[in-house]
């Protein structure tokens, strides 16, 4: 990935207060919502479906590796990422990617 969008999640991620986290993790279809918008402005921004799940990776492994989940979905995400290797984790985002904007 482009290492200024590379730092741009990390900046972002490490920006967030707890409750903004709880806020955005309370439940799956939050979280949904939130990628989803995230990933329309990277969209909007002309970020290829590669950057984006890579972008999407990087907020995973955040996720697996730093937060409790919140719900029955992000257990099972979490679950799946922390099983997965490399390439899985890399179709594992692209799938998240398609799921967000089947949904929005």
């Amino acid at each position: 990935m482009d290492r200024k969008i590379d730092k741009q999640v990390e900046v972002a991620l490490e920006s967030f207060s707890t409750d903004e986290k709880n806020d955005i993790l309370k439940n799956f279809t939050t979280f949904k919502d939130y990628l989803s918008d995230k990933v329309r402005i990277g969209e909007k921004m002309g970020l290829s479906d590669d950057t984006l799940a890579k972008a999407t990776e990087k907020v995973a492994g955040y996720l697996a590796a730093n937060e409790e989940p919140k719900n029955r979905e992000e257990h099972l995400l979490q679950q799946l990422w922390k099983s997965a290797d490399k390439d899985q984790q890399h179709a594992l985002s692209h799938m998240l990617l398609k799921l967000t904007r089947n949904e929005g």
